[in-house]
């Protein structure tokens, strides 16, 4: 399987290459282009690009009379837009998704069973069987799958998946003894090892504790490294994304990135956070921050940090415990110390500090977090620290997001993927403090809008589905759940553009088509502004420019 994708990817690259002009110097006219500018959305029929950067825009007439010795491009009246910026996501999961089992959105155990046999049986050669995308939450059996129904599929070599989240893994018998996961192994601090009533693992590893497993399996060959990274830029492309906020990046991908802009293969800008303030840090970090590497095609200037799990695996920590299992009150990962030394390394050393927290009992956590940093360091504004998710927060600690100057990184998929859970485990009042996306901008915190990928579906417009209707792809609930957080669609294209641009300290060179900034832009079948919300999520990208260069044609 794999040595088919290596033949796919090559012919998919150099159609990427077939397709940008010889020159970069364009009017590209007959187009409903959108925009926004000072906050309001404006709109104009051409636009002119020289060298990778907007020069001009307006009426086509005007633009192509006073650019005719510019290479002319008729848009054939489709609408277009700023690239779209994705502020959180997983680059590298999602090529791996790709490579690997992806069993998401499969609503039930036997045929979640039945696709991870299909896809053994598919690749003998494989030592281990790896994927993701598993959910309990969409079965009928609504609890946790174990090894031993693992072993029925796959009895002979380990099998490692994690949960939709990422933040649970599955594993079977073999796996386990490879790890040395026995009734006396101990839970690790930010984890759980679930087990039975009699005190034996049942194959369900939350957080913390997924290491034992993920510490035995071999580590991914470069070759595959890359053929991953080309899959995800290819995905990223197709669905308009021109721009990604990267959660977590490690030394050695780091690198591989470097490579590919050097190369000028990189056809989506990657904004990196490094992963951790551990020695990963010291070797991406000896340098300081990298603003904008390759024409602003990279930036290294943020850290990620997790403070606690996810909510449907139960780990997101809760300062109360969860109403639908009494006596859990989810993980933090470090003490209130642990997580304040973290955020003072980074900050001290000039990065920007984007801390995942799910639950109230994190988000409160981390807020205190970055008060200490303030009080030891004094005003951080500049520095433009996030929280990633910001998912459970009590409302009185919402306006602690603009004392300490605040971003929140909030994703839209999340809460119309999760509404079919979350006030089971938070219950009535809490969520009220749940995906507060207006009391948020009410107060004037900027939403950096993403996806999680691939927790979520790379598709941006599904995002801004989410953001405006807050509802499944069927319409429900009617009216939307708890609608009084629905964003207009101006509020949501900022959240995915201008604002997502802000909270990577790149709003003076992208996610506007402002004169001067790179030509990023999109080409869609339909107007988002015009149409029903009801067909935004089916919002088709027609082409992807990238500094003037178009990077996918359909």
């Amino acid at each position: 399987m794999r040595s088919l994708i290596i033949l796919i990817v090559l012919p998919l690259l150099l159609m990427y290459c077939s397709s940008v002009p010889d020159s970069e110097t364009f009017v590209l006219y007959n187009i409903n282009g959108y925009t926004l500018e000072d906050g309001q959305l404006s709109g104009f029929d051409a636009i002119v690009v020289k060298k990778g950067v907007v020069e001009d825009k307006g009426a086509s007439d005007d633009m192509q009379n006073r650019y005719a010795e510019y290479e002319q491009i008729d848009g054939n009246g489709h609408t277009l837009l700023p690239g779209l910026i994705d502020a959180h996501a997983h680059v590298m999961g999602l090529g791996y998704r790709e490579l690997d089992v992806n069993v998401q959105g499969i609503d039930s155990l036997e045929e979640t069973l039945e696709k991870i046999r299909e896809y053994a049986d598919a690749n003998p050669d494989l030592e281990w069987i790896q994927g993701r995308g598993w959910n309990q939450v969409l079965w009928e059996e609504n609890e946790f799958p174990t090894a031993a129904d693992l072993d029925r599929v796959v009895p002979d070599r380990p099998v490692y998946l994690t949960r939709v989240d990422g933040h649970a893994a599955w594993v079977n018998s073999k796996a386990m003894k490879l790890a040395g996961i026995n009734r006396d192994t101990p839970d690790l601090q930010g984890g759980v090892i679930v087990r039975d009533g009699d005190g034996v693992a049942i194959g369900i590893l939350v957080d913390a504790t997924m290491r034992y497993v993920r510490e035995v399996i071999p580590e991914r060959s470069p070759e595959e490294k890359r053929i991953a990274l080309r899959l995800a830029l290819e995905e990223m492309a197709t669905n308009g994304i021109t721009s990604v906020h990267d959660a977590r990046t490690d030394a050695e991908t780091w690198e591989m990135y470097k490579d590919f802009a050097d190369r000028g293969e990189l056809i989506t800008r990657i904004y990196a956070m490094i992963a951790g303030t551990g020695d990963t840090f010291d070797v991406m970090a000896a340098d300081g921050p990298v603003m904008g590497y390759a024409d602003d095609m990279l930036a290294l200037r943020s850290v990620k940090i997790s403070a606690d799990g996810a909510l449907g695996s139960r780990g997101a920590a809760l300062i109360e415990e969860y109403h639908d299992d009494p006596g859990n009150k989810g993980l933090l990962f470090y003490s209130q110390d642990e997580l304040n030394e973290m955020l003072l390394k980074g900050a001290s050393a000039g990065f920007q500090m984007n801390i995942h927290a799910i639950g109230d009992a994190a988000n409160l956590q981390v807020l205190d977090g970055f008060q200490y940093v303030q009080e030891q360091l004094g005003d951080q504004s500049s520095l433009r620290h996030r929280i990633e998710h910001a998912q459970i927060v009590q409302p009185e600690d919402i306006p602690r997001f603009v004392e300490l100057s605040l971003i929140a990184s909030m994703q839209p998929t999340h809460a119309t993927s999760d509404m079919n859970m979350a006030e089971d485990r938070v219950g009535s009042e809490r969520i009220k403090g749940a995906y507060a996306w207006q009391t948020f901008l009410d107060q004037g915190t900027v939403i950096a809008g993403g996806s999680d990928f691939p927790v979520e579906k790379v598709n941006p417009f599904h995002g801004l589905y989410s953001a405006v209707t807050r509802q499944d792809h069927g319409g429900m609930p009617p009216g939307g759940w708890y609608s009084e957080h629905r964003m207009s669609r101006v509020e949501a294209l900022r959240a995915f553009t201008i604002d997502a641009a802000y909270a990577a300290h790149q709003e003076n060179v992208l996610g506007t088509l402002e004169r001067g900034k790179w030509a990023d832009f999109i080409l869609i079948d339909r107007d988002i502004f015009e149409v029903d919300a009801s067909e935004i999520w089916q919002t088709e990208v027609l082409q992807t420019w990238v500094a003037g260069e178009k990077v996918f044609e359909k």
